[in-house]
């Protein structure tokens, strides 16, 4: 285990991609992947943010200035 932070990013795309998908072709495998990638760093509620997406995140933040 050289990196905690890499171990656990890891199993997540193994567990929410990776296991899910059958891929094709090359182009198939880098557009499920974006897809995950996108739903990963903007949709889906983050912890670190206070279960809000960094959406929610943003807008609550911007409309404190």
């Amino acid at each position: 285990m050289d990196s905690p932070f890499i171990e656990s990013f890891n199993g997540k795309l193994r567990d929410g991609c990776l296991n899910d998908h059958w891929f094709l072709s090359l182009k198939h495998s880098k557009d499920i992947i974006e897809n995950w990638r996108i739903e990963y760093n903007e949709v889906r509620p983050q912890s670190s943010l206070g279960d809000k997406t960094p959406y929610e995140f943003v807008k609550e933040h911007q409309s404190m200035l």
